[in-house]
């Protein structure tokens, strides 16, 4: 499904509204300020751009069983959490899809209208507004909004991969990268028994090694006492980079206003944007089917085997 289509079918109806602003794709090219921030921290210029292109291209020619778009649109969000690096994005490539057949409890069959249950729960919801210096904000509530009886710790991986996907679609998150607020109010110990080391495990190994976009931090807050056993779990796979991306909080609302700004950042974290407290529901959940057909067409991408 092009971009231009998705984008028609997208126009022709109703937009989702989050806390009175619209939550819709961006798919307009790099704006001025974007422009700037490519060419200064990802060396992004029209002849490092064209020759990456190229020698990504003439890389993944040699990769027989890895079957993915060569276009400029698909292949750029690789290159651009690179750096333009072409070897560097293959390898990305790679690991993205090994990683894929490798977790098929997290990928297998990932069309929204399947997820009915993490849309419709509150558990995770994307900012619309991007912070200052554009980066993408994703909410996600393991706290007291979730009930593990109804909503699964892969669901709710799921979702967020599903997110991922459609904000790795916009031009200037592949250049500004996305934050992710995870807020742990209300954790239970009931709770706690559904994490596991394998979960934590495979986690970790998909931001280190798989993660497509630039991730500019995971920001934890209103944790407890209760969530340290949760990050038990978590503690020995996260190293180098990710423990210098991985911020706590607790309840200090001023500190995370260091890296989003009060207009973006939902206002009982601290800001001015009038997060809803109650699900978006069937309305979250009606607007993410219209992606199904995108969805389904990038399920084809991956590893195949040779006839």
């Amino acid at each position: 499904m092009s971009t231009e289509r998705l984008k028609e079918k997208l126009n022709s109806f109703p937009k989702l509204s989050v806390g009175g602003a619209e939550l819709t794709i961006d798919f307009d090219d790099l704006d001025d300020f974007h422009t700037e921030k490519a060419r200064k921290e990802l060396r992004e210029t029209p002849e490092v751009v064209e020759d990456a292109f190229k020698v990504l291209c003439d890389l993944l020619a040699d990769e027989g069983e890895l079957y993915v778009p060569l276009e400029k649109e698909f292949l750029q969000r690789f290159l651009r959490k690179c750096k333009w690096y072409p070897k560097s994005a293959l390898k990305v490539i790679k690991n993205f899809y090994k990683y894929q057949k490798n977790h098929p409890e997290f990928f297998e069959n990932l069309i929204p209208s399947n997820e009915r249950a993490i849309y419709t729960s509150g558990v995770l919801t994307p900012l619309p507004h991007r912070t200052a210096d554009g980066v993408r904000v994703v909410v996600i509530e393991n706290g007291r909004k979730w009930n593990p009886k109804k909503v699964t710790l892969n669901q709710i991986v799921r979702g967020s991969m599903a997110a991922l996907e459609l904000a790795m679609l916009e031009p200037k998150t592949q250049v500004s990268g996305v934050r992710i607020i995870i807020d742990m109010e209300g954790l239970s110990l009931s709770q706690v028994t559904y994490f596991t080391p394998s979960y934590a495990s495979a986690i970790i190994e998909f931001i280190r090694t798989s993660l497509p976009c630039r991730l500019k931090g995971v920001h934890i807050v209103n944790q407890s006492y209760v969530f340290n056993m949760v990050f038990a779990f978590f503690k020995p796979f996260i190293q180098g980079k990710m423990r210098e991306r991985l911020y706590f909080h607790g309840k200090d609302k001023a500190s995370i206003l260091s890296y989003i700004d009060k207009k973006t950042l939902p206002k009982k974290y601290g800001g001015e944007f009038d997060f809803p407290e109650e699900p978006l529901g069937e309305s979250f959940y009606e607007n993410a089917c219209l992606y199904d057909e995108y969805f389904e067409e990038i399920g084809r991408y991956g590893y195949v085997s040779k006839v």
